[in-house]
């Protein structure tokens, strides 16, 4: 299966696209987890992404396609992976459609986490994020010491995790990808989940949601 997560920042795609990744045993790329992986090594990318990052707002589809294009060429076995933070704009969504077509293949969902933006902001301003394995959570979810849960290593906010930031990227969402998530509604292919309850909820939801196209 190849999967596209969309969502307002905080909606929970991270989380939940590697719940998802696991649970079908599919390839699964964070876009954001890749940059922010590429600005503390320093790499010309992370270079190019950390003001923009920096400011809260997305990179532009000039950048951002021939990343996914390289991560496609070196991930895509045949069984299917799962896509967070790509495509963000119709033009990324575009891209997707032609290279996936160019390879006799093409997306089989794509799932809109929805959250209140209250509860969005509110979860931005408590998350944190593993600073080896990228796990994201609360920061009730830590260990003492701010350790985390999954593979012991500290745990603290990220850097672009303030109110500011949000706000901005919240406004790009709105701009950029929800003419996406019409899009995808109107070929038939989104599927809507609340992102409201409890982590294993929400993926309960969307394992549910699937089983008519597993």
């Amino acid at each position: 299966m190849r999967i596209v997560l969309l969502g307002p920042p905080a909606s929970g795609k991270g989380t939940q696209g590697r719940k998802l990744s696991a649970s079908l045993g599919l390839g699964y790329l964070s876009t954001g987890a890749l940059l922010r992986e590429n600005i503390e090594e320093g790499t010309p990318l992370g270079l190019s992404a950390a003001p923009i990052l920096a400011r809260g707002g997305y990179l532009p589809d000039d950048l951002m396609c021939p990343i996914l294009a390289d991560w496609l060429i070196k991930n895509d076995s045949g069984k299917g992976w799962v896509l967070d933070g790509f495509p963000r704009s119709m033009p990324q969504a575009d891209f997707l459609d032609r290279c996936l077509s160019e390879n006799g293949a093409s997306l089989d969902a794509a799932i809109a986490l929805e959250a209140p933006f209250d509860e969005l902001l509110r979860r931005i301003c408590d998350r944190v994020e593993c600073l080896t394995c990228r796990w994201s959570g609360q920061r009730s979810e830590l260990s003492k010491g701010n350790i985390c849960p999954k593979c012991v290593s500290p745990a603290a906010p990220r850097d672009d995790d303030r109110e500011e930031n949000f706000r901005n990227r919240h406004v790009e969402f709105i701009n950029l990808t929800i003419p996406v998530i019409d899009f995808y509604r109107s070929s038939g292919r989104l599927i809507s989940i609340p992102a409201t309850g409890t982590k294993d909820k929400t993926a309960a939801a969307i394992l549910s949601s699937l089983e008519f196209k597993i």
